[in-house]
C-alpha cells in the first residue's frame, strides 16, 4: 500500500476576521504557534508518518499561489479546486487527480484526509491513530474516521454513534452507528453522558479503490463525475476536467457520502484535539496568564480576566482594563472587539462590509 495525505486549507476563516482575510485566511496564519502557521503545524505533523512528496494541499484557484511560497509540499502538491463545491468537491478533485496519477492501481493507495484547522497534541500518539485509521481502511475497504472522546457538549462539533467494537488494544475501532449533526445544548449534554458519542473530527480514511466503490453505491452521479475528471486529467484535457467538476453538487462529504456509505469504523483517538474555528478556540489552544488572558503581540491588561487579545501589529500596542471575558483581534487597518461568547458571529461583520472592501 502507498499512502497519500490530502490536507483541506481552502476555507476562507472568516470567523477570524480582521486577521483572516480572503487572500490571506486563517490557515495562512500564526494564530496556535508562534512560529507556524496552522498549515505548517498540519503538513509538519503528517510528514514523519508520510513524507511530504506524498502530501497533496487541497486549496482554492485564488489560493494556490500563496499556499504554493509556503514551501511545504512541491508545488505540483498544491492542488486548486476550480470552484467552490464544498467538502465533496475538494476530495473529488483531490481523488481524481490520485486516480490519473495511478490509474489501474487504486487498490494500492491509501488517502488520509486531513485539515488545516485542526490544533492537535500528541503527534507521536496523533501518528499511531493515523496508521490504525490507514490499516483498517486497508483491511476492510471501508470508509473510516477518526473520533474524539468528547470533554464538554459541544454544540459546535457533529458527532458520532458507535456501533459494535471491532478492534481493542491500545486504541479502540468501532463500527459507525450514525452520524448526527450539531446538537442543541440539552442533546448535547445526552451524548456525553452516555458514553457511547465521539466528536466527528472531520478526519478521514479509505483506499482510492473503497472510495470509488462506496461513492458508486451512495451518489452515482458523482462517482461517474469523478471519472470523467481524472479522465480529462489524465488526458491533459484540463478544461474538460474543470467542466465536470464544475457540475458537482455544492454538499459536504458527509451529506454526500459518509451518511450513506455501507461500511464506516471510526477509531476512538484519545490525544488533545481541537477544531480551531473562531477566535475563541485560542484559548483552549495556547497557554494563558495568571489571569487567563490569552495575549499574541503587545498588549497591556489590568484588571482583565479571560480575555483573547491578537494584536498583528508592530507600533500599536493595545490596553484593556476591567474587562472580562472579551475578544480584542487588532491588525492595520480594523479592529474587532467582540464578547467570547459572540465569536462564532464575527463573520457577520463581513456580511455588512461592501463586497469590493479593502478590508474583506
Amino acid at each position: 500500500m502507498k499512502s497519500f495525505a490530502v490536507i483541506m486549507a481552502g476555507g476562507s476563516g472568516e470567523r477570524f476576521w480582521p486577521v483572516s482575510r480572503k487572500d490571506r485566511p486563517k490557515q495562512l496564519l500564526k494564530l496556535t504557534h508562534p512560529d507556524e502557521t496552522l498549515l505548517e503545524e498540519a503538513v509538519n505533523r503528517i510528514a514523519p508518518l508520510i513524507s511530504r512528496e506524498s502530501v497533496y494541499i487541497a486549496t482554492s484557484l485564488p489560493l494556490r499561489k500563496a499556499v504554493q511560497e509556503e514551501g511545504l509540499v512541491p508545488e505540483n502538491r498544491v492542488l486548486a479546486e476550480p470552484a467552490r463545491r464544498n467538502t465533496l468537491g475538494c476530495l473529488s478533485w483531490a481523488a481524481a487527480n490520485l486516480l490519473s496519477e495511478n490509474e489501474g492501481n487504486d487498490g494500492e493507495i491509501v488517502m488520509a484526509v486531513l485539515t488545516a484547522d485542526h490544533k492537535i497534541g500528541q503527534p507521536d500518539r496523533f501518528r499511531e491513530t493515523v496508521q490504525l485509521a490507514m490499516d483498517t481502511a486497508a483491511r476492510t475497504g471501508g470508509i473510516v474516521t477518526i473520533g474524539i472522546k468528547p470533554t464538554r457538549a459541544e454544540t459546535g462539533y457533529g458527532y458520532v454513534e458507535l456501533g459494535s467494537t471491532v478492534q481493542t488494544g491500545s486504541l479502540t475501532v468501532f463500527q459507525v452507528n450514525r452520524f448526527r449533526e450539531k446538537p442543541d445544548t440539552a442533546t448535547a449534554e445526552h451524548y456525553v453522558a452516555s458514553g457511547n458519542y465521539l466528536w466527528n473530527s472531520g478526519m478521514f480514511f479509505w483506499t482510492l479503490r473503497g472510495f470509488m466503490k462506496e461513492m458508486s453505491h451512495a451518489n452515482p452521479e458523482v462517482y461517474q463525475t469523478i471519472l470523467q475528471i481524472a479522465n480529462g486529467l489524465a488526458e491533459g484535457d484540463q478544461e474538460a476536467a474543470i467542466r465536470s467538476f464544475e457540475s458537482l453538487p455544492n454538499e459536504s462529504i458527509d451529506y454526500a457520502l459518509l451518511e450513506k456509505a455501507s461500511q464506516v469504523y471510526t477509531v476512538a483517538g484519545d490525544f488533545p484535539w481541537d477544531d480551531v474555528g473562531a477566535w475563541d478556540a485560542l484559548q483552549r489552544s495556547m497557554p494563558g496568564d495568571s489571569q487567563a488572558n490569552v495575549v499574541q503581540g503587545q498588549a497591556l491588561m489590568v484588571d482583565t480576566t479571560g480575555a483573547i487579545v491578537y494584536n498583528d501589529t508592530e507600533d500599536v500596542l493595545v490596553t484593556a482594563i476591567g474587562l472580562q471575558d472579551i475578544v480584542i483581534a487588532v491588525t492595520n487597518g480594523a479592529v474587532m472587539v467582540c464578547h467570547k461568547n459572540d465569536a462564532q458571529r464575527v463573520k457577520e461583520i463581513l456580511q455588512r462590509l461592501p463586497a469590493d472592501s479593502h478590508l474583506r
